[in-house]
């Protein structure tokens, strides 16, 4: 089985082409450079590198969400496109879950962190029971404050990682009573290798849809809903 895998959700652009267990090849940037600029040409390369024929491919795999909104409808919108073209179905995997999935058979609790602005992070909590990934918490909106709250409850150690540990690194370092450490930097933000890999899994089990069927995953409404509904409200 083989998959052509894309993440647009935050700050990093990443494009990858697995095969079963095997990583063929994978283009991760995280620069200023907008995904409308980056995507496509990534994604040019990493099929010409990786001599990958479109046709032959079982499957499109996505980070559908949450993340940057523009970041989302661009990797949707490109998958969208493929699975039309191509007569080939999605696989939908949920960004925070596959951040998580960075830090494979980690000890402990898991808790990626994505700035949302205005002090909110999307998030989950997760670990590993018996070698098999774990939903502790699944992944939302919600305050950093409320993120914390949830890990000390829990009790246990856990790893933070994401682009809103940079943000948010010292609020965690004195709220949180739980042991804190930090993933490094090569596993801290999102990889188009581990959607790939949590994909496989889905596509095994069943979880696909249509090109048609698929669209990102929110969990809040954009800035501009959010300003002409207060402005609506005055």
């Amino acid at each position: 089985m083989k998959l052509l895998v894309l993440d647009s959700s935050g700050l990093v652009a990443s494009v990858a082409v697995m095969e079963e267990d095997t990583l063929i090849g994978e283009y991760t940037i995280n620069h200023k450079k907008t995904h409308s600029q980056t995507l496509l040409p990534m994604l040019d390369e990493v099929v010409k590198m990786t001599e990958t024929n479109l046709e032959e491919i079982d499957a499109i795999a996505i980070a559908k969400g949450p993340g940057s909104f523009t970041g989302l409808r661009i990797g949707s919108a490109t998958a969208k496109g493929l699975g039309l073209a191509l007569q080939k179905p999605i696989v939908s995997v949920p960004t925070v879950d596959a951040i998580a999935y960075n830090l494979y058979q980690a000890q402990g609790y898991i808790c990626p962190i994505m700035d949302a602005r205005r002090n909110q992070v999307y998030t989950g909590i997760y670990c590993f029971e018996d070698g098999k990934f774990k939903v502790v918490e699944e992944q939302c909106a919600r305050s950093i404050d409320e993120t914390i709250e949830a890990i000390n409850e829990l009790g246990g150690a856990v790893i933070f990682l994401g682009d809103g540990v940079p943000v948010f690194k010292e609020t965690i370092l004195e709220k949180c009573t739980a042991a804190v450490s930090f993933a490094p930097a090569h596993l801290s933000r999102q990889r188009a290798g581990a959607v790939g890999s949590l994909a496989m899994e889905y596509y095994k089990q069943g979880k696909i849809e249509s090109a048609t069927e698929h669209g990102p995953e929110y969990l809040r409404k954009s800035q501009a809903e959010r300003e002409r509904e207060e402005k609506n409200a005055r």
